[in-house]
C-alpha cells in the first residue's frame, strides 16, 4: 500500500515499507545485505494529538510510555531491539561519537552519559545507530568492505560544518575505511524550493563552498531571502570527501511537503513529533 508520499522526480531512491507500522528503506543500502535501515514516518503509532502518531521523541511534551511503545513498534517493523539502539543528543554540532557495546540502550532504556553528539559511528554487528529529525538532513554511511556504519545529523550549520565529511574521516581514521567503498545516502528531509533562508545563513555556505558551486546551492529572492538546497550541498560535501558519485543515493522525498506523512518543523512548529533514522549491522 502507497504512503501517498509526493517524491520530487521518479528515480527509484527509496522503497516504502508497509505494514503496520511503515518506513522507507534505501534499496542501494538494503542490497548489500549487510545491514537493517529506515526511516520513520508519522505513521503506524500510539501517540495522540500534534505527536499523532509515531513521535519517536521523549523530549517533546509526549507521554514516555507511547513514545517507548513507538520506538518497540518500528524496531519490530525493521528488525532492530529497542535495547541495541543508541540515540544521539542533537545540538547541531559536528560532534561525532564512537559507539561501542556499552552505549547499547541509551536514550531509549537507559539515560545517556553524552551530549552534544550530532554523529553516531560504529563497526559492532547489532547496535542501531539511531538520529532524530523533522526536515533537517538524515546523512547514512555503510563501508561494506570494513564492515563500518555511520549515521549523521545535518541542518545548515552542520553542514556548513560538513558533518558530513567529518563522518567519513572518523570511518577512516578509526576502522580504516577508504572513501571510495563508502555507500552514502541523504534522507528525507526539506527541498530546496521549501527551504528560505537569510543572508547571514547563506554568508556562511558562500565561506565553504566553492563560488563555482552557488548557482547549484541556492538563488536569491526579493527582499533578500534566498533557497537553499541542503540535498545537493551535502551531496557535494560526499563528494569532497572521496566518496564515488555512483556510491551516493540522493533523497527525492521532502518533510515539509509531505507534512501529513513525515514531521516537519517548518509546517508544523514546535507542536509536533520527530522522526528517526535507523541504521545497524547485521
Amino acid at each position: 500500500m502507497s504512503l501517498g508520499l509526493k517524491y520530487k522526480n521518479e528515480t527509484c531512491i527509496f522503497d516504502e515499507i508497509s505494514g503496520r507500522t511503515p518506513y522507507l528503506s534505501f534499496p542501494m543500502l538494503g542490497r548489500t545485505g549487510l545491514v537493517k535501515h529506515g526511516f520513520s514516518t508519522r505513521l503506524g503509532g500510539v501517540s495522540d494529538g500534534c505527536f499523532s502518531s509515531l513521535n519517536l521523541s521523549f523530549d517533546r511534551g509526549d507521554h514516555k510510555e507511547a513514545v517507548a511503545e513507538n520506538f518497540r513498534r518500528i524496531g519490530d517493523a525493521i528488525g532492530v531491539r529497542c535495547e541495541d539502539m543508541v540515540l544521539s543528543q542533537q545540538t547541531h554540532t559536528t560532534n561525532i561519537r564512537i559507539v561501542t557495546d556499552a552505549d547499547r540502550g541509551k536514550g531509549i532504556i537507559k539515560e545517556r552519559d553524552y551530549t552534544d553528539v550530532d554523529g553516531l559511528v560504529t563497526n559492532i554487528s547489532g547496535i542501531c545507530l539511531v538520529t532524530s529529525y523533522a526536515d533537517c538532513v538524515p546523512l547514512y554511511f555503510l563501508d561494506p568492505v570494513k564492515k563500518v556504519i555511520g549515521l549523521s545529523h545535518s541542518g545548515w550549520r552542520g553542514t556548513v560544518g560538513k558533518i558530513g565529511a567529518g563522518t567519513v574521516q572518523i570511518m577512516k581514521e578509526q576502522f580504516g575505511s577508504s572513501p571510495k567503498d563508502v555507500l552514502a545516502a541523504i534522507g528525507p528531509s526539506v527541498c530546496m524550493d521549501c527551504y528560505e533562508v537569510s543572508a547571514d545563513v547563506i554568508e556562511k555556505f558562500k565561506e565553504c563552498f566553492d563560488k563555482e558551486d552557488w548557482p547549484t546551492l541556492f538563488f536569491e529572492k526579493p527582499g533578500g531571502k534566498y533557497q537553499l538546497d541542503l540535498w545537493r550541498a551535502n551531496e557535494l560535501i560526499f563528494l569532497e570527501a572521496g566518496i564515488r558519485a555512483e556510491h551516493i543515493a540522493v533523497t527525492n522525498v521532502c518533510t515539509h511537503c509531505n507534512s501529513s506523512v513525515l514531521y516537519s518543523h517548518r509546517a508544523m512548529g514546535d507542536k509536533r513529533g520527530n522522526l528517526c533514522a535507523f541504521l545497524a549491522l547485521k
